[in-house]
């Protein structure tokens, strides 16, 4: 009995710590579980559309002395046309009547565009502004029937997933007014197909890895004239980010590594029976603020 006293003492403090043990195990699962159900749901984002400028590349990847820019380039004068105030007004209506009758098309007829006009939208996108003046931009233009149908093959492909179990109730919920689906007929009909890549980082003649400043953004405002570009030449497309298809086109497509697919535009002119959802523009007054 004496043993057994001098030994209540031990036995209790084991108990409480075990007990403790427990309590803050169980504490820890129910924080967990909290915070989970806490975070806020977010819509599946394709790899290839995550903006790479907040990740540099590694030390040894890079050659920090030579970036193959030059170190002093020439400044030459610069002259431009200005325009009065009136020709300034009457240019800015006119160029912004011009743009706010484009739409986005889905249903591109077959009929042949000038290869021309497409040399020339391209060359006025890569008059784009871009970070350290890399230009961080490829556009592959695809006309082959037989690429074309292999691009439309991959793209329904992942697309299908993508409404049925990778977007979400809310987006696809949010696309039914707009009538789209994963069948996409203007990959096969439409004449040209852009596919816009950006090159997260360049490759220098000594092997290394050159840094593309902002190459998001860069390609990303190259996208908008191009866009523009495509209008004025009277010409329709709809924007498209093939989401988890841009391995597989950048194989296809024979594109090196450091290129991701960040747009998709099929290229023509609209069927006769095309329709569009009649959707609004937000006015100024919702878009701009003047401080």
């Amino acid at each position: 009995m004496a043993l057994f006293s001098s030994f209540t003492p031990v036995f209790i403090a084991i108990i409480c710590v075990l007990i403790g043990v427990i309590l803050k195990k169980t504490n820890g699962e129910k924080e967990k579980h909290d915070i989970k159900r806490k975070l806020p749901s977010r819509p599946w984002v394709d790899e290839d559309l995550k903006d790479g400028t907040d990740h540099p590349l590694e030390e040894e990847e890079v050659d920090e002395e030579w970036q193959g820019l030059e170190e002093n380039v020439a400044h030459v004068p610069f002259t431009a046309e200005r325009y009065s105030e009136a020709e300034m007004i009457k240019r800015s209506q006119t160029f912004y009547e011009l743009l706010n009758k484009r739409r986005s098309v889905r249903f591109l007829s077959d009929e042949p565009v000038p290869r021309e006009v497409i040399n020339n939208v391209v060359k006025t996108a890569g008059t784009s502004p871009s970070g350290a003046h890399t230009e961080p931009w490829t556009f592959v233009v695809v006309q082959d029937p037989y690429l074309k149908h292999k691009i439309r093959e991959i793209v329904e492909e992942e697309e299908e997933i993508n409404y049925k179990k990778r977007m979400g109730d809310r987006w696809v919920n949010d696309l039914k007014r707009l009538r789209t689906n994963w069948i996409k007929e203007y990959l096969d009909t439409a004449p040209y197909l852009i596919l816009i890549f950006k090159q997260v980082y360049g490759q220098l003649p000594n092997g290394k890895k050159k840094t593309h400043y902002y190459n998001e953004i860069s390609v990303s405002i190259a996208c908008g004239i191009l866009l523009a570009a495509l209008q004025n030449a009277g010409l329709y497309t709809v924007t498209s980010t093939p989401l988890n298809c841009g391995p597989q086109l950048r194989v296809l497509l024979r594109r090196p590594a450091n290129e991701k697919l960040l747009l998709l535009l099929p290229v023509g002119y609209p069927k006769k029976d095309a329709t569009v959802p009649a959707l609004t523009r937000k006015p100024l007054e919702d878009i701009m603020v003047v401080v």
